[in-house]
């Protein structure tokens, strides 16, 4: 997908001349739309490239987004295909579990990389 100015979040849409608030990212931090919301279905994870970087993302059955290094640090299972639930990740090859708040393991293996998430304008965009 697109690469978008962290200020601005600009996805390709047409400026309304509304003023953004928000602060910006810190220097060197990208936004990137890496799909459609309804892309990412609900209690499920799918696997992007954002600016370069393998994620996994996720939409919990809350709707809230969470992603994630794409590959375990264990040892490179897919997270995306992992099973989710509100506090933990837990990946399909070992079963070792990822706390969603820090991103540090339930069973002793290194934490997982975590990306700032969020959704705009029906757009996931990813931080990295």
């Amino acid at each position: 997908m697109s690469t978008v100015d962290t200020r601005t979040a600009d996805t390709g849409t047409v400026d309304t001349g509304t003023a953004d608030t928000r602060p910006a990212a810190p220097a060197g931090v990208r936004a990137h739309a890496v799909a459609r919301v309804e892309d990412v279905p609900p209690g499920e994870g799918r696997a992007f490239v954002a600016g370069g970087v393998q994620v996994a993302v996720f939409r919990l059955r809350d709707g809230s987004l969470h992603a994630t290094q794409a590959a375990c640090p264990h040892a490179g299972g897919p997270l995306a295909d992992g099973q989710t639930d509100p506090d933990v990740l837990v990946c399909p090859l070992h079963l070792y579990g990822f706390r969603w708040t820090d991103g540090s393991s339930t069973g002793g293996v290194p934490p997982l990389t975590r990306y700032p998430v969020r959704e705009l304008d029906g757009m996931v965009v990813v931080e990295t």
